[in-house]
This record gives structure tokens, C-alpha cells and sequence, in this order.
């Protein structure tokens, strides 16, 4: 199985981040994380990215805020899958990395989710890697099923409390 790739823009960024590797744990995908700045490392950024497909990933995820260029930095450098993470910090509230972070040129793409949304991060990278690995395709529909579940669950007992 391929392995993902988890960089944080800073150590700061570590809270949000723990949620997925938590995740990619929970299905058994193989990660590394590193702090690698778009900023402050470029150089070593740049050479993460131009190698990781050698080096056995599949997918990169990248967390960064404020100007939260990492994502695309690292997307420049690679034809492998980034998934871009906007961490919310103290100023504008997480809009500024969004922004930066999903407004990519045409040709480099990155794939974004939510301000500080590390679970789906994952979670995309895992479909993404599960498009050749039926175990792992097979892991996550389970997961669905099993949230269905739940939510069903919910729904009939919230409604036999209040619906007449």
C-alpha cells in the first residue's frame, strides 16, 4: 500500500493535524508527517515533494495557515494527489489560508477541504488510495454503513419522543 504524506507548515499546526493521522491509523494506512514551511524550508519542501512518488506515497496532505501556500508549493513539485488543509488562525478566522489554499492556477491542482478539516483530509486520501485496494475500498464503505446506522438510530429515537 502506497503511504501518505502529512505536512504541517508549522508545529503550531500539530492539533489540527493529529485528527488525520488519527484517521489514517484507524484504517491502517501507512504515513509519514514532517514540518516543512513553504516559507521558511522551501528547499526541502521542494525536494520532499519531487520525491515522494519514489518514495512510496500516493497522496500528500498539507496543512498550513495564514498565507497557507504550502499545499500549492508542494503541488508545483509533484504529479501525485495534494490535499490542501486551511488551518484557522488568529487572524481572519481561517478565510486567508482557505482562499490561499484553494485558488490554484489552472495545471496545479489541490484538492481542499474545510478550515482545520484534517479527518476528511484523510478520509480523501484513503478513497484515493482505495481506488486500487479493494480492502480498503471495503474498510470505508463498512464506515459508511456504520454511520448510516447511527444516524438512523438517532432519527428514530428522536422521533418517537416527539412525533405523535
Amino acid at each position: 500500500m502506497k503511504k501518505v504524506a502529512v505536512i504541517m507548515g508549522s508545529d503550531s499546526d500539530l492539533p489540527v493535524v493529529s485528527k488525520a493521522m488519527d484517521t489514517l491509523k484507524e484504517y491502517g494506512v501507512p504515513f509519514e508527517v514532517h514540518v516543512y514551511s513553504a516559507h521558511r524550508t522551501p528547499e526541502q519542501a521542494k525536494a520532499f515533494s519531487e520525491n515522494a512518488r519514489k518514495n512510496g506515497f500516493g497522496v500528500i496532505i498539507a496543512a498550513a495557515g495564514k498565507a497557507a501556500h504550502l499545499a500549492g508549493a508542494l503541488a508545483a513539485n509533484s504529479t501525485l494527489p495534494v490535499i490542501g488543509i486551511p488551518v484557522k488562525s488568529s487572524t481572519l478566522d481561517g478565510l486567508d489560508a482557505l482562499l490561499s489554499t484553494v485558488q490554484m492556477p489552472s495545471g496545479i491542482p489541490v484538492a481542499t477541504v474545510a478550515i482545520d478539516g484534517a479527518a476528511n483530509a484523510a478520509l480523501l486520501a484513503i478513497e484515493i488510495l482505495s481506488v486500487a485496494d479493494d480492502a480498503l475500498a471495503d474498510k470505508l464503505s463498512r464506515a459508511r454503513e456504520a454511520a448510516s446506522r447511527k444516524v438512523l438510530e438517532k432519527d428514530a429515537a428522536i422521533a418517537s419522543q416527539y412525533n405523535a
